[in-house]
Order: C-alpha cells, then sequence, then structure tokens
C-alpha cells in the first residue's frame, strides 16, 4: 500500500453541519493478533450539535440501528465480534459498513474502490503480495445492493433531524511487509501499533479547532501511558494529563481530549470504526485465500491466526517457493 497520501475518504456529501459545536473520532482496529493477512485501523469522524460528552448517537440513531441484533429496518452496530463470526459469516457486517459508507453517498462497488477511498490513494501490489496484483472482489458479496440506499438514505434523515453529520472514514491497511518493516523499527507490535494509531489520527484532528473534540479509542493491550505518543503529533502544544489507569487514559490537547478505554466499542463512533476495519481484513482474506487456492487447489483457507496460520504455511510451504512469495511478504513476525 502507499501510505502518506494527501486525502482522506468520502469528504461528507451531508450538508455540512451549520455551526455546530464538537467532533467526536472514534478509532478502532482489527487484525492485531494474527500472522496471516493485514493489520487494519480505521478511525470514523462525526460533526455533532452540542458537547461531544452531552450527546447519545445510539438514542439520536435508535430507529436506524440497534446494538442487540439487525433487523429488515435496521442495521446492526456493535463491535465486530458480536456482527461478525465465521458461522454467521459477512452478511451483517457488510450490510452495516456499505450503509454506513451510504451517509455521504459511496457505494464502493469493487475491493480496490474502497481501498482507495479509505487510504487516501491506490493500493501499491508490490507491498501487498501478488493475492492483489491483479486481483479485485466485486462489492458488496454477500448483500442485494438495492438494499443499501433505502437503509442509508432512512439514517441520513436522522442524521439531518439531529444536525449529526458523517465527516470522514480513514483507514490504515498495514501488510505484513509494512509490519515486518516497521516492526524491525519500533521493536515492538504495541508501540507498531500505538504509533501507526498517531499517525492515523493525525489525518483527521485539528487541535486547534474552535469546537471541542472528543477522540475514543481502545486501550492498546496493557499500555496506560499515552502521552509520549501523543507528544509526536502535538507539535508544541501542551499536552495535559487528566487520568491514567486501567480503566480509562485521558489527556487534553488544545480543544481535543483524546481517551484511551476498555470497551471503547460501546460508542458508536468506535462500533462503527471496529465494523470497517473487519470488513477490510476479511476481504483481504477473502483475496489472499483465493489467490493460494489456485496455487493449491484443496488447500483450506485460513483466518491467519496463529495457531491455524502455522498449518496454513506448512502446507503452501512447496507452493510458497514456487510462486517466490517471500517470508516477509507473508508472515508477520509478531
Amino acid at each position: 500500500m502507499k501510505h502518506g497520501c494527501a486525502g482522506a475518504i468520502s469528504q461528507t456529501s451531508l450538508s455540512t453541519v451549520q455551526n455546530n459545536m464538537g467532533v467526536i473520532i472514534g478509532m478502532d482496529e482489527a487484525g492485531y493478533g494474527p500472522n496471516l493477512g493485514p493489520l487494519v485501523i480505521t478511525a470514523t469522524v462525526w460533526d455533532i450539535p452540542q458537547k461531544p460528552d452531552d450527546i447519545n448517537l445510539w438514542e439520536a440513531f435508535a430507529d436506524v440501528v440497534d446494538q442487540a441484533a439487525p433487523t429488515a429496518e435496521k442495521i446492526h452496530v456493535a463491535d465486530s465480534k458480536q456482527v461478525y463470526s465465521p458461522s454467521k459469516g459477512i452478511s451483517q457486517l457488510e450490510r452495516s459498513v456499505h450503509c454506513l459508507l451510504g451517509l455521504n453517498g459511496d457505494s464502493p462497488r469493487r475491493y480496490t474502490e474502497l481501498c482507495h477511498r479509505l487510504l487516501g490513494c491506490d493500493l501499491d501490489s508490490e507491498d501487498c503480495g501478488p493475492w492483489f496484483e491483479n486481483c479485485d472482489l466485486d462489492l458488496p458479496q454477500k448483500i442485494e445492493s438495492e438494499a443499501i440506499p433505502e437503509i442509508s438514505a432512512r439514517w441520513r434523515s436522522c442524521c439531518q433531524t439531529h444536525s449529526i453529520g458523517l465527516r470522514t472514514v480513514v483507514s490504515d491497511i498495514v501488510t505484513p511487509r509494512r509490519f515486518n518493516r516497521l516492526l524491525a523499527e519500533y521493536g515492538t507490535k504495541g508501540v507498531l501499533l500505538s504509533k501507526l494509531s498517531m499517525q492515523l489520527l493525525s489525518r483527521v484532528i485539528d487541535f486547534d479547532h474552535p469546537q471541542p473534540t472528543l477522540v475514543i479509542a481502545d486501550k492498546h493491550g496493557g499500555r496506560n501511558r499515552y502521552d509520549e505518543l501523543l507528544e509526536e503529533i502535538a507539535a508544541d502544544r501542551f499536552i495535559v494529563r487528566e487520568t491514567e489507569g486501567r480503566a480509562a487514559s485521558s489527556y487534553r490537547i488544545g480543544t481535543a481530549r483524546i481517551r484511551f478505554q476498555t470497551r471503547a466499542e460501546e460508542h458508536l463512533p468506535v462500533a462503527a470504526a471496529s465494523l470497517v476495519c473487519k470488513y477490510v481484513r476479511e476481504l483481504s482474506m477473502e483475496l489472499f485465500n483465493h489467490y493460494w487456492q489456485k496455487q493449491l487447489p484443496g488447500v483450506k483457507p485460513t483466518k491467519g491466526y496463529p495457531v491455524d496460520a502455522k498449518r496454513f504455511r506448512q502446507e503452501i510451504a512447496a507452493a510458497q517457493a514456487a510462486a517466490g512469495v517471500t517470508d516477509e511478504m507473508l508472515w508477520r513476525e509478531r
């Protein structure tokens, strides 16, 4: 993938929220644990008509969004582990993500188009691996695209009623090759995740915004202290440490509060980011498995998690050598 590209996905096609009083940014990741496939980090950015601590987006979107279970009229927005599992399949996850993107009129019809919109630039096949070369997926994969505009329109109506706007959705897609390169530079994958998350946040945050911004992100493993990481994107601004602990660590920089907390997906902007991360990763693994099944017909597909990843790596070893795929391209070291 190419990175550091200017721009971001889906600058809102809704009418800009006039005189908005706040911004909420939700961040999450998917694919931190696997040895195969990408790590995906996503941020969703919402303009709101009041101070961030005073609004409940679940209540505002109650006519369209359900935390517990989907219905014909509502979509399922929650932590991706609740919306998707191999037994449930990708349908509900896909429905939720496409309806979310539809808030801004985005309707990606190909995997590469989706990645371009999230990254702000095109995929770089040299960094991605041969499973992305001249390969693509039609979207949506499992649901009827005709159903998306109607739900997105109702969700958009909720946004307009409550003067809420989805400003943008941005992601970073970290391939194994890039992951290994950065791991050698940063030393641990915990630091790698934190630094990449800060870099993604820097694309969407304005510490000098006239109205308050609240950033909510899941805690990065057992880390309780984040001020040194925030220094990298705060420039010369003063960082106020509000609290640091197991439940939450909170900081202020300018007009922004950045909070790392457990169970962050209880907040809709984080849950939405979680769904986008998982959807992109699942599509990436679909392409990955399709490639290896062409090289070695009959090989059982993998989700890339450690135990099964080792099984998969052993089974494709001869095909990997024949295809000239290096371990650096294939396998995340941690």
